[in-house]
């Protein structure tokens, strides 16, 4: 999670030594046990509905509009799945803190002096057993809403996920929906102290919260007058905020709306609960299931653990886990071997950004995927700026190859800019070369966020979010997306013909990752041979093989936005010993468009194939045998 006027530091890559091969074996046959690619679609739940196209900045739902539960229609889901999709990302689902008045279903108002833009962020939850009321049809019964949307998408195909934030809930945390026997976060606490560890937050002994001072002429809702915007917030004694500052009165650029969860951790560093044995990294989820059943668990532990069985237990299959590296990975092995007990095909998908724990959290804390974010995603943004080069990306696949599978790839998510935006590529079709290589160089999952799909800018000024990213924060339209909604027709009807050819280019790739047997089965480099064997092969290409028993692919990308690329490109000995090619000539088609074919021309140890690419072209190349 990244919120506007937070600073999150950028951990410096560090290269992690490949592990041999019969280690790399034993690891991937403890991955999920999955036969072709999976690919999530991200979609911001209250925005993907809403045909409102006023986008006045700090618009109110009345003015800007809000997408609901039941547009997610048959016919919507039905196209979503179709473009090549297996989950769905529900963003946005819990019940955080909104500007919107819904006293008359009993639910409190929220403070704007401690909610960040007036719809809220998704990652200050308030109640985590209930939704989300701004995306109900009818408030009354928002749960039941969300409970047949689960249902719709399981009927169109497609699992469902959904965010848990473990490191941080809103600072006015009140549940109305607790399952009996369930108590609220902070209900039993000990306040006289600043830590004990079975104290769900962390506390500043006999000192009152203070609202930061604002900056940069920042004011709540836009300088809007509100009953409850007097730069006020009643809470004695205060409580550590979500990104760990200890100050009654935190800075305005600290995560201000949430508060900090203690996992059983001191201040000074101490873990005051059992940690895992040696070697136990090894284990699978059963025999960590099993390793805690004795053991005195920490009450934020329990809370979570519990919190993630009941919406298990309405069907989810799976959780995106906001900032997973901020809570010890001990609670991981506790909280998702648990979730596995109940749903061993559980999709469990972490953002964890420092390459130096993704280990730790794959086999220690049992998550299936983590964020490739800071080797293949900012690599790949360089290149698509201009700025880098494809050598590096090599490089990255051999330091995870022991991992690969469980490093999902992306271009773009609700943290990052748009693609299109003048503030990354500018261009749409800059994502080509680039979603081709992240959609394919791995067994991994690939993301897609909602709207990219039609090369959304995201534009709009929002109020409190910012331009180049869709706002998470405010009431706002997509306009792309819009058009391909077209008044929840969902068929494209508004669209332009570069929207829906781009969109096209998506449909037939991600249907093309999700039916592959090669990408499921081995990769191999072939870039460096070309780089210093072929002529007028360069650093704006990148090319890899993959295949399994049944299907063997070339995979060619042009990052060059105006130049055409020809070269022979070579295949090295022992990709031609791996496949047991005899001399001939074994004919290619691309398998993206099928409108391109050549030759590959195997002789005396060597094999080349003519490849002409245009600029940001792609060629997935299938050898026919």
């Amino acid at each position: 999670m990244k919120k506007r006027h937070s600073v999150l530091s950028v951990l410096v890559l560090s290269i992690i030594i490949g592990c041999s091969t019969e280690k790399t074996s034993k690891i991937k046959e403890m991955s999920t046990n999955q036969e072709k690619k999976a690919v999530v679609y991200q979609v911001f739940t209250r925005l993907f509905g809403n045909t409102n196209t006023t986008n006045k900045p700090w618009g109110t739902i009345e003015e800007n509009g809000v997408g609901k539960f039941n547009d997610f229609t048959d016919k919507a889901l039905s196209e979503i799945k179709d473009l090549g999709v297996t989950h769905i990302w529900y963003t946005g689902v819990p019940h955080h803190d909104v500007i919107k008045d819904y006293t008359k279903f009993g639910i409190s108002n929220d403070d704007p002096d401690i909610v960040k833009g007036r719809a809220g962020s998704p990652y200050a939850v308030k109640d985590y057993y209930n939704v989300n009321p701004d995306l109900a049809v009818n408030v009354a019964n928002r749960l039941q809403e969300f409970e047949a949307l689960v249902a719709r998408s399981h009927k169109n195909g497609l699992k469902v996920i959904i965010d848990i934030v473990p490191n941080h809930v809103a600072r006015n945390y009140q549940s109305l929906s607790n399952p009996k026997g369930t108590k609220d976060f902070g209900a039993d606490d000990d306040k006289t102290v600043e830590y004990d560890v079975n104290n769900n937050f962390y506390y500043v002994p006999n000192e009152a919260f203070q609202v930061p001072d604002f900056l940069d002429g920042y004011a709540p809702l836009g300088g809007e007058k509100n009953p409850l915007s007097d730069h006020k917030f009643v809470e004695n004694p205060a409580k550590w905020t979500g990104n760990g500052s200890r100050a009654a009165k935190p800075h305005f650029n600290d995560w201000y709306e949430t508060v900090k969860v203690n996992y059983g951790i001191s201040p000074d560093g101490r873990k005051d609960f059992d940690e895992l044995p040696d070697g136990f990294e090894n284990e699978d989820y059963k025999k960590h299931f099993e390793f805690w059943q004795d053991k005195k668990i920490p009450s934020s532990w329990i809370k979570f653990r519990d919190i993630a069985l009941y919406w298990t237990a309405k069907g989810i299959d799976g959780f995106r886990y906001d900032m997973a590296e901020m809570v010890p990975v001990e609670f991981w092995s506790f909280m998702n071997s648990a979730i596995k007990m109940k749903n061993p095909d559980a999709f469990l998908l972490a953002e964890v950004y420092n390459p130096n724990e993704y280990r730790n959290y794959i086999r220690k804390g049992k998550m299936d995927y983590l964020y490739d974010k800071v080797q293949l995603y900012d690599t790949i943004k360089h290149i698509m700026q201009g700025h880098g080069i494809t050598d590096h990306i090599p490089g990255i696949q051999e330091d995870l190859k022991d991992i690969e599978h469980n490093m999902l790839h992306f271009l773009e998510n609700h943290d990052e800019q748009r693609i299109a935006s003048p503030e990354f590529a500018g261009d749409a079709l800059k994502a080509k070369p680039a979603m081709v290589v992240s959609s394919t160089i791995s067994t991994s999952p690939t993301m897609v966020y909602f709207g990219q799909e039609f090369g959304e800018p995201g534009a709009e000024n929002a109020g409190f979010g910012s331009a180049s990213r869709t706002s998470i924060f405010d009431y706002i339209g997509v306009p792309t997306l819009q058009r391909w909604v077209n008044d929840k027709k969902f068929d494209g009807g508004k669209s332009t013909k570069e929207e829906l050819a781009l969109r096209d280019f998506h449909k037939r790739l991600l249907n093309f990752t999700i039916n592959s047997d090669a990408l499921m089965g081995e990769y191999q480099d072939v870039h460096h041979f070309n780089r210093g064997n072929t002529e007028w092969y360069n650093e704006r290409v990148l090319s890899f093989v993959r295949w399994s028993d049944t299907e063997k692919l070339i995979i060619v990308s042009n990052f060059n936005a105006h130049d055409t690329y020809g070269f022979e490109l070579g295949l090295p000995q022992d990709i031609i010993e791996k496949w047991n090619l005899k001399d001939g000539e074994y004919n290619v088609e691309d398998q993206l468009y099928k409108t391109y074919s050549s030759t590959l021309k195997v002789e005396n140890g060597a094999a080349r194939v003519r490849v002409d690419v245009k600029p940001l072209e792609s060629f997935i190349l299938k050898i026919k045998q």
